[in-house]
């Protein structure tokens, strides 16, 4: 019989803006054990009058990090991420429950050095997959790994310096950026919706038998799953995990 969670009190230590709209806040919490990256948590907010309104968030710290954080987009009349993104403080305190989930996790101590590793996010869909990439960094695996990352413009890259840092200090992590409205002079990248053409010119070919996460809006991971399937991948090696349009 599975373990029920509970809800606890976790305490926001740091609150970090890495957008104009998006921000992780870093959360001590007493009872917490550890977590897979990957997993995620569900937040609850009560109101004076008792009404409560529940979401679920992903993890994106890696499961080394002695604290839990989760990497909030503010949605425009939303009922828990305007509180979350522009009300919360240090040092507040925050009802939630978890960690949730066992099917989109990836876990470094299981995995293979010969299994190459392919991650596809769109917008928010960044924070668990940033989780593994942290988990592997604090591993110190070599498993080849791929990011695809599309984004609406420069500035809404999500962990954008840290994603540069961690691949410039590792030759088996490979960084690739769409920009699907607007790009910077001088932009080097892609500049438009993943599609299959874009997938073909990047992932690893079907006989590697990679391994594959997308997380993102609907449309967006529903299409990378097709293409991927068309590319010669392998159904049950492509694992999902989507949200509402955000128009990524």
């Amino acid at each position: 019989m599975a373990k029920q969670l509970k809800w606890q009190l976790g305490t926001v230590v740091e609150i970090r803006q890495e957008t104009p709209i998006v921000k992780s806040l870093v959360l001590d919490l007493p009872d917490w054990t550890t977590h897979q990256a990957g997993q995620h948590v569900d937040v609850r907010l009560t109101a004076e009058d008792g009404y409560q309104a529940q979401r679920s968030y992903s993890i994106s710290s890696s499961p080394e990090d002695g604290h839990v954080s989760i990497t909030v987009e503010a949605v425009a009349n939303g009922e828990v991420s305007p509180y979350l993104t522009e009300v919360l403080s240090v040092g507040d305190q925050l009802e939630l429950r978890g960690p949730i989930g066992g099917y989109f996790v990836w876990s470094a101590a299981a995995s293979n050095d010969n299994t190459p590793l392919l991650l596809v996010a769109g917008g928010s869909g960044i924070a668990p997959l940033m989780a593994m990439l942290r988990h592997r960094a604090a591993s110190a695996t070599m498993v080849p790994t791929r990011l695809i990352y599309s984004s609406r413009g420069f500035d809404e890259i999500i962990f954008r310096d840290e994603l540069e840092r961690l691949s410039m200090a590792d030759r088996s992590l490979e960084i690739f950026h769409t920009l699907t409205r607007q790009q910077p002079d001088g932009w080097a990248g892609y500049s438009r919706r993943i599609d299959r053409e874009m997938l073909s010119e990047i992932v690893w070919s079907p006989e590697k038998k990679p391994l594959a996460y997308a997380c993102g809006p609907t449309a967006l991971v529903e299409s990378v799953a097709t293409h991927l399937q068309n590319l010669g991948y392998e159904p049950g090696n492509i694992k999902t995990e989507r949200f509402g349009p955000t128009g990524v």
